[in-house]
């Protein structure tokens, strides 16, 4: 059933009005003229980092070294994400790359 015109303009309007509270919030509740919370900076310097391992173990979760391919496409194209990374220290290349080589290998290769 499709939705209405009205409908869609309601969605519209609610996904804008999320959009908005997610990046105006923060600067409301911690303006520059006062010091940010300790646990709030502390958040922010370990969140990144545990996001990209939980990012990892998800994507790594449904390999099986029992069954072909055995986690080989997956196994390269973590290495090639951490060859470039050590070699050009840049985590957009470092994770373009290996995703490039993953679509690659299961595509062409596995």
């Amino acid at each position: 059933m499709p939705l209405t015109d009205t409908q869609t303009l309601i969605i519209i309007l609610a996904v804008a009005f999320g959009t908005m509270i997610t990046r105006f919030l923060p600067f409301l509740l911690f303006p520059k003229t006062k010091k940010t919370p300790e646990i709030i900076s502390c958040l922010g310097k370990t969140l990144p980092a545990a996001m990209m391992g939980l990012l990892v173990v998800y994507c790594l979760k449904d390999i099986s070294a029992v069954n072909p391919p055995y986690g080989i496409p997956e196994l390269i194209s973590v290495s090639a994400v951490v060859i470039l990374h050590i070699l050009k220290r840049n985590a957009l290349l470092s994770i373009a790359g290996g995703t490039a080589v993953y679509m690659l290998l299961v595509q062409h290769v596995f």
